[in-house]
C-alpha cells in the first residue's frame, strides 16, 4: 500500500512567496501526537492550579474553610438571640426597678472598637483571613453583634438585678415585720385616743393603743416577725409582753393570762405568743394592744390590714 503524504501551505501576509512542506503518514502521526501531548499537559497545569480539590491540601483548606463559615454562621445566629434576650432582661430589668421603687437609669453604651482587647482583634482577623478565599460561595454574611458591649450589658444586667434583689428583699423584710396582722380574734371595745376616761381609776388619760375583749384563753399571735425583747408583770398592764419588730417598731400585748413567748426568742408573723387573760386593771378578759414607732405610740388600726 503506497503511503498518503500531506501538503502543508504556508502563505505569509507580505508578498513572499508560499511556503509547502510536505509530511508522510509518519510525519503526521509524530506532529499529533506532539500537539495531543502538548494539550494534555496545559489542561493538567490548569487542573493544578484552579482546582481547590486537585490535591489532598487544597481539598483539606476547602473543608476547613466550608466548617469555619459554618460555624460563624452558627456564632451569628447564637449572637442574635443573646442580643434579643439581652434586650429582653433590660426591659425587664426596668420593670423591676419600678416595682422596688429605685430610679431607672439608661444602660450604658458597650465600649468603642479602640478598646477592643488585642486577643480579640487577632483572633477575628484571622478567622477572617482564613474563610475570604471561600467568602463567594456563601455571600456576604450581615454585621454580627459587638461581642463585648453584649458581655458588658449582660454584666450590668447582672448588678442591676443584684440590686433590685437586694431592694425588693430589703422591702419585703420590711413588709414581714410590718404588724399588719390583729393579734386575737374578738371586739373593740377600746379605740386609740390622746384622753379617756379610765374605766377603773375614774381619771382622764389617754390610751395609748386599742382594746380587743374576747374569751379568756383566746390566742394571741405575733402580728409581724421580731424578737420578743420583755416579757413581765407591770402594775396596771398586768402580764406584759414587748416585740421590737425592726425599724423602729415595738408592739405592747398587755392583760395577757399565759405568756408563752420567751424574752430573747425569735417570733414569725401568725405564732402563739400568749393567750388573753384578765391581769393588771381590767374590767373583764381583753387585750390591750399598743404598737409604737420611733419611740411614740401610734393608732394600731391604721396599721392592721382588714381580713
Amino acid at each position: 500500500m503506497k503511503d498518503r503524504r500531506w501538503t502543508i501551505l504556508v502563505v505569509p501576509h507580505d508578498s513572499e512567496s508560499p511556503r509547502q512542506f510536505h509530511l508522510g503518514e509518519r510525519g503526521a502521526h509524530v506532529l499529533a501526537g506532539v500537539l495531543g501531548v502538548a494539550g494534555l499537559t496545559v489542561l493538567a497545569a490548569g487542573v493544578m492550579v484552579f482546582s481547590p480539590w486537585a490535591t489532598p491540601g487544597a481539598r483539606l483548606v476547602s473543608r476547613e474553610n466550608l466548617r469555619l463559615t459554618r460555624e460563624v454562621a452558627m456564632l451569628d445566629s447564637a449572637l442574635g438571640q443573646l442580643g434579643d434576650s439581652v434586650a429582653s432582661l433590660a426591659a425587664r430589668e426596668a420593670q423591676f426597678r419600678q416595682l422596688a421603687g429605685i430610679e431607672v437609669v439608661e444602660p450604658v453604651g458597650g465600649p468603642s472598637a479602640e478598646v477592643t482587647p488585642e486577643p480579640a482583634r487577632i483572633a477575628e482577623a484571622s478567622m477572617n483571613q482564613r474563610a475570604r478565599p471561600f467568602a463567594q460561595f456563601f455571600g456576604n454574611r450581615p454585621a454580627r453583634p459587638n461581642v463585648d458591649e453584649l458581655l458588658q450589658s449582660a454584666s450590668q444586667l447582672s448588678l442591676a438585678f443584684a440590686e433590685v434583689s437586694d431592694s425588693m428583699a430589703s422591702k419585703l423584710e420590711r413588709l414581714r415585720n410590718t404588724p399588719s396582722l390583729m393579734p386575737t380574734r374578738g371586739w373593740l371595745t377600746g379605740a386609740f385616743s390622746s384622753a379617756r376616761l379610765h374605766p377603773i381609776l375614774h381619771e382622764t388619760r389617754p390610751h395609748a393603743g386599742i382594746d380587743v375583749s374576747a374569751a379568756a384563753g383566746t390566742a394571741i399571735v405575733a402580728p409581724a416577725g421580731g424578737i420578743v425583747v420583755r416579757v413581765a408583770r407591770e402594775g396596771g398592764y398586768g402580764n406584759i409582753l414587748e416585740i421590737d419588730h425592726g425599724n423602729g417598731i415595738m408592739t405592747r400585748y398587755a392583760h395577757c393570762a399565759r405568756i408563752v413567748a420567751r424574752r430573747g426568742q425569735r417570733v414569725e408573723r401568725g405564732q402563739l405568743i400568749a393567750t388573753v387573760g384578765n391581769t393588771g386593771l381590767s374590767v373583764g378578759p381583753h387585750l390591750h394592744y399598743e404598737i409604737h414607732v420611733g419611740g411614740k405610740p401610734v393608732d394600731p388600726l391604721t396599721y392592721v390590714i382588714p381580713e
